[in-house]
């Protein structure tokens, strides 16, 4: 993990009011309190962001035989298969 310096200039006397009652009340330091602040809006923004779709193998979709399509789940049946000396 690499540790960096940040320093937030020009936050609402608000916000850094807020960020030192939440230190207090927490018993945690201010740069703890920002870092959790920076972590949940990162979680958030994760969970809004929209999921990329790639494109690059879209002109293979469909390309496959019925022939090839049962090579290929025989392949993937043959995988499945438990052996159960393994398990002993």
């Amino acid at each position: 993990m690499m540790d960096q310096s940040v320093t937030v200039t020009h936050l609402d006397q608000a916000v850094t009011e807020w960020i030192e009652r939440e230190a207090q009340r927490t018993g945690q330091s201010v740069e703890a309190i920002v870092r959790w602040l920076l972590v949940q809006g990162m979680e958030v923004a994760r969970r809004q962001a929209p999921t990329q779709r790639y494109h690059d193998l879209d002109a293979l979709a469909g390309t496959w035989s019925a022939a090839d399509a049962a090579v290929f789940q025989q392949a993937l049946d043959d995988m499945s298969q438990l052996d159960p000396t393994l398990w002993q």
